[in-house]
């Protein structure tokens, strides 16, 4: 996409205005305690696994539920980079962002959103260990390893954010400045661009596909050796435990792949759905992952009953 900056530097935007979800104005107090009610639950859900697997002794030893606390402190700081802004978009306050506010957004949602992506790949890769080299695994996955691991996605996940900050902010803004979107994306902040948009399309889209592309073929291959390796157990009662234990991680990697793919392989696309399905994985993802491993879960949910039955007991001793 090519632009003609026409207007000088002194005319350079200061701010943003994001335009937000389109919606009824009738609707706009229920939207408004809808998306409030989700934030709550999405951080009480979070917290929920994280506390639990900090004082379940049984799961805070284990790489599998380490991964998993990280996921969730992911998901609540996730949640809160994009939720707190559509909710204000529901109320009469105004619809700016500071030009830095949209340059930290971008960042952060980008950081958090492929540092998760790395994530699951770590999880997906752990289940592998775990079934497919059952003998080895404490030697091949443990906790310092687990921990070096973490690092590094966060390290890559960084990298990857500030390449893309950067990128889409090094070109000139000098109006207009609506940001037609409920939050600082890449393609709906470089419409606004005074300058050509071509190349930083294009390393937005070789870079994400990348990231994502390479991220879903790791986890795709592990989940084929752990099938197979599945199928050869003898018992019905181990296979049944053996999907268990990977089948609410691979229901949140579905969940957020899904409307990925969506949004960010069809380029140039205008669709009504863009808005909506690009909620479902920024707002709904976040939400839904603490109900898939405490519903799909067994050690979860046993580690839930071991919590309450210690809260009786230190209750009953009172």
């Amino acid at each position: 996409m090519r632009r003609n900056r026409n207007t000088s530097l002194d005319t350079a935007v200061t701010d943003f205005i994001l335009l937000g979800l389109a919606h009824p104005p009738n609707l706009r107090t229920f939207l408004f305690l809808v998306f409030f009610l989700i934030y709550i639950l999405t951080q009480l859900g979070n917290l929920l696994i994280l506390l639990t697997v900090w004082a379940d002794p049984k799961l805070h030893a284990r790489p599998m539920y380490i991964l998993l606390g990280v996921l969730s402190f992911l998901d609540m700081w996730l949640s809160s980079v994009i939720v707190p802004r559509i909710i204000l978009n529901f109320t009469p306050a105004s619809k700016a962002i500071p030009f830095g506010g949209c340059v930290a957004q971008l960042y952060f949602f980008h950081f958090l959103g492929s540092t998760q992506c790395f994530l699951y790949t770590l999880m997906a890769y752990d289940r592998y260990l775990a079934i497919c080299q059952p003998l080895r695994y404490p030697v091949l996955m443990n906790g310092k390893l687990c921990t070096i691991l973490v690092a590094g996605a966060w390290v890559a996940g960084s990298i990857h954010g500030s390449i893309q900050a950067s990128l889409t902010f090094r070109l000139p803004y000098c109006g207009p400045k609506k940001v037609d979107y409920f939050f600082c994306d890449i393609p709906a902040v470089l419409r606004l661009a005074c300058a050509d948009t071509t190349v930083n399309e294009l390393v937005t889209f070789v870079d994400i596909g990348v990231v994502a592309a390479s991220c879903f073929m790791l986890i795709l291959l592990s989940y084929a050796n752990i099938v197979l390796a599945i199928l050869k157990i003898r018992t019905a009662d181990g296979r049944r435990r053996a999907f268990s234990t990977c089948g609410s991680h691979l229901t949140v990697v579905t969940v957020y792949y899904v409307p990925c793919i969506f949004i960010y392989l069809r380029a140039g696309s205008k669709s009504p759905l863009d808005g909506a399905v690009a909620v479902f994985y920024t707002v709904i993802t976040p939400l839904l992952n603490p109900l898939i491993y405490t519903l799909r879960n067994q050690d979860m949910k046993s580690a839930l009953k071991r919590l309450r039955a210690g809260r009786r007991n230190v209750g009953g001793e009172k």
